[in-house]
């Protein structure tokens, strides 16, 4: 593929906590980059996506969500978000019109309103949403900021996902292509392995476990027989929790390893060994190796 021919743009996925933006991420790859929770805030660091359409390769920042931050880890999810959005080439605002969340969507209509970068409104969950609000949303959302285009998706059935693909691909600037071909993530294996792990947290304990929790990389070590051992650990901020993660017997930590490997194994193409183990320590919030294994960036 020539250099002339092609095309290559960043586009920044914006949006309220549990908007979709992850999902909209993999609809848009065509394969799992981003992992997706029914609890808000799952997005941690600038989990980038690379989707190509035709010739053009769209790099996508799925950024954490903004919401009015309170510590320092929320504090470094919503500057993560921003920076995110710098260099965008378009600016994609992702709202989900059964739970709107205003009280965020609000201060993220003005602050994106006064930012050059070509903005998209998507709609989500169409499938579930019913017509009439769905369009008096979207009239009143563009008559507070400038949207070129408003689309209609459902990021899970991937309903009205193409057009809006094609619409993002005319947009993106002549150049060469800023990865290969065959590359869907910037994100390392050993951080999307802990990313698995990290959702299986969340579906698994669901209300049990609040944010207080992390995964950690320890080892990630390539075998002589074609597959690969990787050691982590769940860092819980109390006691309690750790029992929790544990569940009895070790059955809940077991439950969490099993689905974390069989999907690892699918995802990296080689059988997984994975070995967890959990550790309290009600400080790991204040960590700085510990934003920086996140790849956010420490906030003081």
């Amino acid at each position: 593929m020539t250099q002339e021919r092609t095309k290559c743009g960043v586009v920044a996925v914006l949006g309220a906590p549990n908007a979709g933006k992850s999902t909209l991420v993999n609809q848009l790859v065509g394969q799992k980059v981003a992992i997706t929770s029914a609890k808000a805030q799952t997005t941690r660091a600038r989990m980038m996506g690379i989707a190509l359409h035709g010739d053009t390769q769209m790099i996508l920042v799925d950024t954490p969500g903004i919401f009015a931050p309170k510590r320092r880890l929320d504090r470094a999810m919503v500057s993560a978000a921003w920076e995110g959005a710098e260099a965008a080439d378009a600016l994609l605002l992702l709202v989900d019109p059964l739970k709107q969340r205003r009280h965020e969507l609000e201060p993220l209509l003005e602050q994106i309103a006064a930012r050059p970068e070509r903005k998209i409104l998507v709609l989500n969950k169409v499938d579930r949403a019913k017509k009439e609000p769905l369009l008096a949303l979207a009239q009143e959302l563009t008559g507070k900021v400038g949207f070129e285009t408003v689309y209609f998706v459902s990021a899970l059935t991937g309903d009205g996902v193409d057009e809006m693909k094609d619409a993002l691909a005319a947009m993106m600037p002549e150049g060469a292509w800023m990865y290969p071909e065959d590359q869907v993530s910037d994100a390392s294996e050993r951080l999307l392995a802990t990313e698995i792990t990290r959702e299986q947290l969340y579906q698994q304990l669901h209300e049990e476990l609040p944010y207080d929790s992390a995964v950690r990389p320890e080892k990630y070590i390539q075998r002589k027989d074609g597959s690969v051992e990787i050691h982590q650990q769940i860092v819980v901020m109390r006691d309690n929790q750790r029992m929790i993660v544990l569940g009895k017997g070790g059955s809940r930590i077991k439950a969490i390893g099993q689905a974390a490997r069989e999907e690892l194994s699918e995802l990296l193409g080689q059988k997984v060994h994975l070995f967890l183990h959990v550790k309290t320590d009600e400080r790991w919030s204040e960590d700085k190796e510990m934003f920086e294994e996140m790849g956010l960036d420490w906030k003081s």
